[in-house]
């Protein structure tokens, strides 16, 4: 409600003859900069006298029409003026007030008086000053916090529009709105949780003007996730991590994780958690990060976890769902020699697609990717080579890539299962005849080569003499020998 002393300067400006009167609304967050409008369009070329003054404070900033500034004392505080009206903007006729750092005292109604050639022109301005305030400015996770919108001076009744935004986005609880003495408040009280960190900002109209000023909010406790029930999507084989983070500083004393139990959210898993659940931070994690990890992620390891700690002899606890995919192969019956790939997601809840593509490489390992193929199957020809390489299966949501998954299909591999089998055992048939005949035309070429060998000896008879005469030389001596020897 407008103060007394308000309402009487204004009603003097009036009873002042001569001078016309003007009211404008303007609004400015606590400790920014406030611009008091005040245009004229002069008569003459001669310099107007410029007096500001507000209700109830005396002068605030004056210029006489030789030029010579004067400013009130409480508006220049150790020779530092707070108030000024650029010179630049004056042949345009504006002479509108600029207010540094504007303070909640600052708000109230101001004058704005231009007198040239006799003519006195008054324009009155309603400066109010927006603070919004939090408290406690750092609450914990699950602590009531209470925020709090205030304009000084306050609205006359409940013409007033007050609205909240939490991250430029409009908050629709229930608010409470008090007036007391010449102030105005908005509040709103909630549980604090990480739902509410972010900008938080009023937006007040009044008078067809609008004004918006804003705070921070920070909730302290487990901030990764920042939510219960994040899901982590992890591949069959693979290494992952579950996040648990709390805020910086915030050391939780008898830090716990655990397995829960399909379908409830209190009750432990009988198995708690997988042998390769590592629980215990590694030396290189902050004291604040409680994270686990999973080196070697099982089919098994599907299931619900929670991370808690107690700060402030609260214990803090959060859920995380950890989902697993793989791929299934499979050979359909009607199709010889094409294999089925489907990519598996344990919890498809927010999976809303599936995409395949093939990755290869050159020989200097850079990665090229083919085409995209859509849907959660895919059939493919082991036996062709457009279907070498790696085929990666990547599952989105509606805030983009969720996770993937790969398949490797090795060069010149044969079908999977028993079709496998088979292909495997011709292969072996094929090479072991493929010796067996090598070995039998070695043999054949062995016995040609004796038999081209006999040939060519006969062909010469008097060779054929002259080796038989040698040969029964020979033996005619060895029986000598035996003869002679006692």
């Amino acid at each position: 409600m407008m103060s007394l002393e308000c309402f009487i300067f204004i009603l003097m400006t009036f009873l002042v003859t001569g001078v016309q009167c003007d009211m404008t609304e303007v609004f400015a967050e606590v400790g920014s900069l406030a611009v008091l409008p005040c245009q004229y369009s002069p008569a003459s070329n001669v310099s107007p006298r410029i007096i500001w003054s507000k209700a109830g404070k005396g002068t605030v900033w004056r210029m006489e029409k030789s030029g010579l500034q004067m400013w009130g004392s409480s508006w220049s505080p150790n020779g530092n003026q707070r108030v000024r009206c650029p010179h630049t903007q004056f042949e345009r006729g504006h002479y509108s007030l600029q207010i540094l750092g504007v303070t909640e005292e600052d708000g109230g109604v101001y004058s704005c008086r231009l007198e040239q050639g006799g003519l006195s022109v008054e324009t009155v301005v309603m400066l109010r000053i927006i603070t919004v305030s939090i408290s406690p400015s750092a609450p914990m996770s699950g602590k009531d916090v209470s925020f709090t919108c205030q304009v000084t001076p306050g609205f006359d009744g409940s013409a007033a529009a007050v609205q909240w935004m939490l991250n430029d986005s409009r908050f629709s609880r229930q608010t409470r709105v008090t007036s007391p003495g010449d102030k105005f408040k908005s509040i709103v009280k909630e549980k604090a949780s990480p739902r509410l960190s972010g900008n938080w900002t009023c937006v007040v109209g009044y008078g067809g003007k609008e004004g918006r000023a804003s705070a921070p909010l920070t909730v302290t406790g487990i901030i990764q996730p920042p939510f219960d029930d994040t899901k982590v999507y992890a591949a069959v084989g693979s290494a992952v991590t579950l996040p648990c983070v709390f805020s910086s500083g915030l050391i939780p004393s008898s830090p716990i994780w655990e397995k829960l139990q399909p379908g409830s959210l209190n009750k432990r898993a009988p198995s708690r958690v997988a042998p390769s659940f590592s629980p215990s931070s590694p030396s290189s994690q902050l004291p604040w990060d409680q994270s686990a990890s999973l080196k070697e992620v099982d089919l098994k390891d599907e299931g619900k976890y929670r991370c808690s700690g107690i700060i402030q002899g609260e214990r803090l606890a959060r859920n995380i769902q950890l989902v697993i995919a793989k791929i299934d192969s499979s050979v359909p019956s009607k199709k010889k020699g094409s294999v089925t790939l489907t990519c598996q997601v344990s919890d498809t809840s927010e999976v809303t697609q599936h995409e395949w593509v093939r990755v290869t490489y050159d020989l200097n390992g850079t990665e090229a990717f083919g085409s995209i193929h859509k849907g959660k199957t895919l059939s493919i020809s082991p036996l062709s080579e457009e279907s070498w390489g790696t085929w990666a299966c990547r599952f989105s949501g509606r805030d983009g890539t969720l996770g993937n998954i790969t398949y490797h299909v090795p060069m010149m591999s044969g079908l999977s299962g028993p079709k496998s089998s088979g292909y495997s055992q011709n292969t072996t048939a094929v090479v072991g005849l493929s010796v067996f005949l090598l070995a039998l035309l070695l043999i054949l070429a062995q016995l040609y080569k004796n038999h081209r060998r006999k040939q060519g000896i006969f062909q010469y008879p008097a060779m054929e003499t002259i080796i038989h005469t040698v040969s029964n030389e020979r033996e005619e001596r060895e029986k000598y020998r035996v003869k002679v020897l006692p």
